[in-house]
């Protein structure tokens, strides 16, 4: 359990952070980047759940919530260490298994869709183009010092969960707002 007396250490205040395992890191690292990332991902799903009340899906996504800070850790806890809070394959799968229960659901799509509706809708739009960036700057960190596969696939799932979530609820509420290619060019 995690005990906070005092929130400020300034043990940050030349610019390094503390990793899981002990070590320092510039703040401006690939691996701060990556941590930061994934926090604002998890506060745009927030701003999503505040819309979306005591539904459902809100339940869902405080339990990725809940994972997204496991998935801060495990990227925090660089190389191997015995007991490191990781990702598992089996938080992937209970993804898949909800999205694929709100995509049946769901008409297929026949356009492109527009990242709005509702505030719901468009918070969650959003909350995926967070995630789909902590995505891409987990991949470059990946790239340099090998990450957990199991994270790097939980993020590539989210922002799709999140993509689907967002068509559940515009469904909800009358429907995607779809792309009109070359609508404006007259």
């Amino acid at each position: 359990m995690v005990k906070l007396n005092k929130i400020y250490t300034k043990t940050g205040d030349g610019g390094s952070a503390g990793l899981v395992d002990g070590s320092r890191v510039s703040k401006s690292s690939a691996r701060m980047r990556a941590i930061g990332e994934v926090d604002e991902a998890n506060a745009a799903i927030g701003m999503a759940i505040a819309y979306l009340k005591d539904s459902d899906l809100a339940l869902k996504l405080l339990a990725v919530q809940n994972e997204l800070f496991d998935l801060g850790a495990d990227v925090a806890t660089p190389g191997e260490v015995e007991g490191a809070l990781r990702i598992v394959p089996n938080q992937v799968a209970r993804l898949e298994i909800e999205l694929d229960e709100m995509n049946d659901a769901l008409d297929p799509l026949t356009s492109f869709i527009l990242p709005g509706g509702s505030p719901a809708v468009a918070a969650l739009h959003l909350a995926r183009t967070v995630t789909r960036r902590a995505e891409r700057v987990a991949v470059a960190l990946h790239e340099r010092e090998p990450l957990n596969p199991h994270l790097l696939s939980y993020l590539n799932r989210l922002s799709d969960f999140l993509f689907v979530a967002a068509r559940f609820v515009a469904r909800q509420e009358g429907g995607d707002v779809l792309w009109q290619p070359g609508s404006t060019r007259d």
